[in-house]
């Protein structure tokens, strides 16, 4: 692969003054970005529906304030969101439950989008262990978040790190595909490249039990780009939850967090 783009970057180069190229931006158009989540902590719960745009295009995305947004769970309570501008919509009652199947819907212009998510059972958050390497003379830092797995097979997790109260942008996900019923001692798969832990330093991390189709958007989404926990949006979108060619993701998880001092 790495000879074929050689050649065409050369080919560029030789061809480049003589031909103007015209990209064709007809495959990039606007589409609809739905990301939304509920979890078992306290409400309200938020909705937040933009525009993406052409890649051509520069600027923010733009905001849809008029849709009509609804939640639903699968025991008969249904919500639908109030508008409170900039494209975010909110819940006023509706309670967050393990076990339980949200379906999200969105009445945008004459479309309308849906998608669905179930809250796993919330699995306790026990610790961070954190263990340290020399190699090269230099310390390595291992962070292992530990939790008892369940015995029953297909669960999922997604970790979201905090380094000294700032967001670090990477998707951090396991499951039980291997190591199923144990209590995990798997380290995080954590990029260091833009990132050195020093002794003292603060980390937190949250943990959310999260579907299978939640998980597999996360783990394409990091293959692409590591563009934000909250899962963002790229010109090849990971393969999501939401119906009719809407971009994003709606999600429904459970959520525990603990820090740690790194030794």
């Amino acid at each position: 692969m790495k000879n074929i783009v050689s050649i065409l970057f050369i080919g560029l180069l030789f061809t480049g003054c003589e031909k103007t190229i015209d990209l064709d931006y007809k495959s990039n158009q606007s589409r609809i970005i739905i990301q939304g989540n509920i979890t078992n902590g306290a409400g309200p719960y938020y909705v937040k529906i933009t525009k993406s745009i052409p890649l051509k295009d520069t600027g923010s995305y733009p905001v849809i304030d008029d849709a009509v947004v609804t939640i639903s769970d699968d025991a008969g309570n249904s919500e639908v969101l109030t508008a409170g501008g900039n494209g975010t919509y909110h819940t006023n009652a509706l309670a967050g439950v393990e076990g339980r199947t949200y379906t999200l819907t969105v009445q945008a212009g004459n479309q309308t989008y849906s998608a669905q998510s179930t809250m796993p059972k919330r699995v306790p958050f026990d610790s961070i262990r954190v263990e340290t390497h020399i190699v090269t003379g230099e310390t390595e830092y291992s962070i292992i978040p530990v939790y008892p797995d369940p015995l029953t097979k297909g669960n999922n997790y997604r970790f979201v790190l905090w380094l000294n109260n700032k967001l670090i942008n990477q998707h951090l996900i396991q499951n039980d595909e291997v190591r199923n019923g144990v209590a995990n001692s798997v380290r995080l798969e954590i990029n260091d490249d833009d990132i050195e832990f020093k002794p003292g330093d603060s980390v937190t991390l949250q943990m959310q039990c999260i579907d299978k189709n939640v998980a597999l958007y996360y783990r394409t989404l990091a293959l692409i780009s590591d563009s934000g926990p909250g899962g963002g949006t790229t010109p090849n979108n990971p393969p999501n939850n939401i119906s009719n060619g809407a971009l994003g993701l709606f999600s429904a998880y459970t959520v525990e967090t603990k820090s740690v001092v790194m030794p």
